[in-house]
């Protein structure tokens, strides 16, 4: 069963999210929150595995909430729900912590995908959003490019290699097939990556080798 977090500042909207999650028969919403403060809280009584967070919230804002939770030990996975769909909340909301991040008009079915998609541990970006990020990575030159090659020289060559299956968008089983290596060793790779990296999550990861042309 995945574990659910709602945190929205609209009652009818977590209702609605409540509603909706919850016609799934492997999902189950454990708590709900109406401002980022007692999203946070309410992450470390819980322990969701999955966050749908509202970014824009009075009081503690969902950005902020997003990286407190991501912040904590054995975070859960931190989805950005929005009606915005403007690249200052989709670069703040990466670089918060978030491996997600959907528009509120997202058909049901999809939301619920979504859900599944990150509780596996993998990124989920709205089509739109992804288009958005693509050409952010199109609009920056050289020198950034040059800054996340000097950044990504800290890795191994193997590492740098599961990180630049990790930025196609694979999954640790098609890393390792790729590879040749098993699943345990493509996520030990992974998790030593960021932590050399400094990095949150995978999607962080998947920026950082398409800035350096990885991808």
């Amino acid at each position: 069963m995945i574990r659910v977090l709602i945190a929205d500042d609209e009652r009818l909207v977590r209702c609605g999210l409540r509603r909706i999650l919850e016609s799934d028969g492997e999902i189950s919403v454990v708590a709900e929150a109406g401002d980022g403060a007692e999203a946070v809280t309410a992450a470390a009584r819980c322990r969701p595995d999955v966050v749908l967070m509202d970014v824009r919230m009075p009081g503690t804002d969902g950005l902020t909430a997003a990286g407190r939770i991501a912040a904590a030990p054995s975070p859960p996975k931190v989805v950005m729900l929005t009606t915005f769909n403007l690249d200052e909340y989709v670069h703040e909301a990466l670089r918060a912590g978030g491996v997600g991040f959907l528009l509120k008009d997202t058909p049901p079915r999809d939301l619920i995908a979504a859900v599944h998609v990150v509780a596996a541990g993998h990124a989920m970006l709205a089509p739109a959003v992804t288009r958005r990020l693509i050409e952010h990575f199109a609009k920056n030159g050289a020198s950034r490019a040059a800054d996340a090659r000097k950044r990504l020289a800290v890795l191994t060559d193997r590492e740098l290699d599961v990180v630049r299956g990790v930025a196609r968008g694979m999954s640790n089983t098609e890393i390792g097939r790729e590879l040749t290596m098993s699943e345990a060793t493509v996520k030990a790779h992974v998790s030593r990556a960021l932590a050399k990296l400094g990095l949150a999550n995978r999607v962080q990861a998947a920026i950082l080798a398409h800035d350096a042309d990885l991808a």
